[in-house]
């Protein structure tokens, strides 16, 4: 839900904004509140603060929550404790509470149904007449505006369908992403007066006592409730205010009821379908009736606070508890502008682009960090502030990634670069997706058939929708069982690339999203990340430079990524017990590698001396102390070059500090290292003996000796 400004004069008063005055319903005999409101209802007007609030950091527990001004923390936990006692009847989902509830009204149920079918039947009718007539193109746009109007008559849930579906320019022609964006923050509205209403009876207190000033109608309409701008009384903080649409659980509740009973039927009859629908559903449908419960979207807020704004890029607004119950919800108010205004964004000097990644890297390490992640981020949630800070609000819907996943998707990614299709099936284990009696091999060639194909290009410049439907394809051949959170994990990580698109076409989350990915496989001590980083270094016995120096090319890119801690798994690893084959590993490549570094060296020497000098010192020979093949400098000077060029990245890292080489000192003072330190100076001393040999010899027998040690 967008919560923005754009005209900034002084409110009136509250009193002077609406007035109360009660009076007899006629139609009920009950008393009814009236609102008569003194200034012209399109007004948006901000009130100046009576005084300026500040702020103090909490910063005994790391949390970072800004407190108001004289409220210390535990004030602030009893103030959620209230809001906590207010919310105390929210609802929650429960499939056999509606199942009760609904089963016995079948006229009510029948009569909902038959309204879902017409309204979107009448639009698939009328859609497919259009193709037949060869009018698709020209009626395209009143299609759209009819599309939007019927997901907005169908109510809440349909009216979330049409958010996730204008994020999706793959999926949706410009002219319904047009009309659908307008399901964000456009919707249409409920009467003040139950708003003003609702606000007083949840928090007991008139609207005079508890705001300076309210604006006449709502700032924003989303599908759960509306915002209002307005100033709090005693201190002057301008917030939004979330107020709940009235009836809202009665038209969720049914709307779940039917749809969960068509999933109970593809479940049971569509065989093609082999993800359990209904749980994926049953999901969906706590996810929404958590947001009706305002108390927990302002705890989920609070706990995304605390894990990721701690960038200075990332903004999430406070909540203000003593003003907020399970239908009410006041939070910091926010200025900016929609993610999808791409004019507007850069209007202020901003680059929508960069504001999106900035969304993708805070996805990443909600994903695949902390593992508590939103899952509704849709453009109407996301605002670039016009100090170039991406906000994030609306936490109603949130979601969590199980721990063991969260690394199994990083090392997922890494046996997809590697092309290791075995390890990629095995990998669903971890994630899920099948049970462990599951024989994967034959998997194996389905994902080597597809990825093959797709990976003929770099993986960085594959289309993140690209993988989901050649997956897709690959999911629905076999018994998987994709976890609802995997689910929410797509949305998001979709939603995000069609906000990107909008900027630019070519754009490519999975190429946004390599720096952490490689910053995480270099400084993450976990063993799964570590022994996936082993993978990705070392092939056939043989340390690939290449994927190293590129790793720390992207990892560099990451804003959180530290020179020190780079590589430190590895070298943990190496003193640990279980390291003795990639001791071996090791020794062999510093064996390799110092030999490089002393003869290209040494062949630089040569070449720098005059020609006649050198044909003196040397006896005629052109290739100086050693036979050395001209294919053969140039791979020593290659790998030379990989090792220099590697160095110099960690060096030119902004946090490069000369205590990255104390854990080799610590390991060359180990038992352990001494001896490797032992094996590998003992390996420099053959190498370059035998080399010497050969070249003092210059005999054909004993060539074949020389190499057999070079081996």
């Amino acid at each position: 839900m967008s919560l923005t400004a754009n005209h900034h004069s002084m409110l009136p008063s509250c009193a002077d904004v609406v007035r109360l005055s009660r009076a007899k319903s006629s139609s009920s005999g009950g008393r009814k509140v009236k609102l008569r409101v003194t200034v012209p209802r399109a007004a948006l007007v901000e009130a100046r603060p009576q005084q300026q609030v500040a702020a103090i950091r909490d910063v005994s527990n790391g949390a970072g929550v800004a407190l108001q001004v004289g409220r210390d923390r535990a004030e602030d936990m009893q103030a959620e404790a209230r809001a906590m006692q207010r919310a105390a009847g929210a609802s929650v989902y429960s499939p056999e509470l509606l199942a009760t509830k609904y089963g016995s009204r079948p006229f009510k149920v029948v009569s909902r149904a038959l309204q879902i079918f017409t309204g979107l039947g009448s639009f698939a009718l009328k859609v497919w007449l259009d193709r037949l007539n060869g009018e698709l193109d020209r009626n395209m746009r009143l299609r759209a505006v009819e599309l939007r109007q019927t997901f907005t008559n169908l109510g809440p849930t349909f009216v979330k369908i049409g958010q996730g579906l204008s994020t999706r320019p793959d999926l949706c022609p410009p002219q319904y992403l047009e009309e659908l964006s307008e399901l964000q923050d456009a919707l249409p509205t409920f009467p003040d007066a139950q708003a003003f209403s609702c606000i007083e009876r949840e928090l007991g207190r008139s609207l005079d006592t508890i705001y300076s000033s309210i604006s006449a109608s709502p700032i924003a309409a989303a599908s759960l409730g509306q915002v209002y701008k307005a100033q709090l009384k005693y201190s002057g903080q301008i917030v939004a205010v979330k107020v709940q649409r009235l009836g809202i659980e009665e038209a969720i509740g049914l709307d779940f009821y039917l749809i969960r009973g068509v999933g109970i039927l593809i479940n049971k009859y569509v065989d093609i379908v082999t993800s359990d629908v209904v749980a994926l559903i049953d999901e969906f449908a706590r996810r929404v009736y958590q947001e009706l419960n305002y108390v927990q979207e302002g705890q989920n807020a609070r706990r995304f606070k605390k894990l990721y704004a701690d960038k200075a890029d990332v903004l999430v607004p406070d909540i203000f508890w003593d003003y907020t119950s399970g239908k009410v919800l006041t939070m910091e108010w926010v200025e900016g502008v929609k993610l999808n205004e791409q004019e507007a964004i850069e209007r202020q000097g901003l680059k929508v682009l960069d504001l999106v990644n900035t969304g993708i890297q805070c996805s990443l390490r909600q994903l695949l960090e902390y593992g508590y992640f939103h899952a509704d981020p849709h453009p109407g949630n996301l605002l670039a502030t016009p100090d170039g800070k991406l906000a994030f609000l609306d936490f109603g819907m949130m979601s969590e990634t199980p721990e063991e996943a969260r690394f199994a998707i990083i090392g997922h990614v890494v046996h997809m670069v590697n092309r290791d299709y075995e390890a990629m099936a095995r990998d669903y284990y971890a994630l899920d997706f099948l049970s462990p009696d599951v024989d994967v091999s034959p998997i194996v060639p389905a994902l080597r058939n597809f990825f093959d194909d797709a990976l003929n290009s770099t993986v960085s410049e594959l289309n993140f929708k690209t993988l989901v439907d050649g997956l897709g394809a690959v999911l629905y051949q076999y018994p998987f069982n994709v976890p609802a959170y995997y689910a929410l994990i797509l949305r998001s990580l979709t939603v995000l690339e069609g906000l990107a698109l909008y900027a630019d076409p070519k754009f490519k989350v999975l190429a946004a999203s390599y720096p952490y990915f490689a910053k995480r496989l270099l400084t993450d001590p976990n063993p799964y990340l570590r022994d996936a980083l082993i993978e990705l270094l070392f092939k056939d016995g043989k340390f690939r430079w290449n994927r190293l120096e590129n790793l720390l090319v992207q990892g560099k890119q990451d804003r959180d990524f530290s020179a020190k801690d780079a590589l430190q798994p590895v070298l943990k690893l190496l003193l640990g017990p279980d390291g003795i084959e990639l001791r071996d590993l090791v020794i062999k490549e510093a064996v390799r590698v110092s030999e490089a570094i002393i003869l290209s060296s040494a062949i630089e020497s040569f070449n720098s001396i005059p020609g006649p000098m050198r044909t003196f010192v040397f006896n005629g020979n052109t290739n100086g102390p050693f036979t050395i093949s001209s294919a053969e400098q140039q791979s020593l000077m290659e790998l030379r070059t990989q090792v220099i060029n590697i160095w110099g990245l960690l060096r030119s890292s902004e946090n490069f500090d000369p205590s990255l080489l104390q854990p080799i000192l610590q390991v060359l003072q180990e038992p352990e290292a001494r001896t490797i330190g032992g094996r590998v100076v003992g390996g420099i001393s053959q190498r370059l003996a035998a080399r010497l040999l050969q070249q003092v010899l210059r005999a054909p027998e004993t060539t074949a000796s020389a190499a057999q040690l070079l081996s």
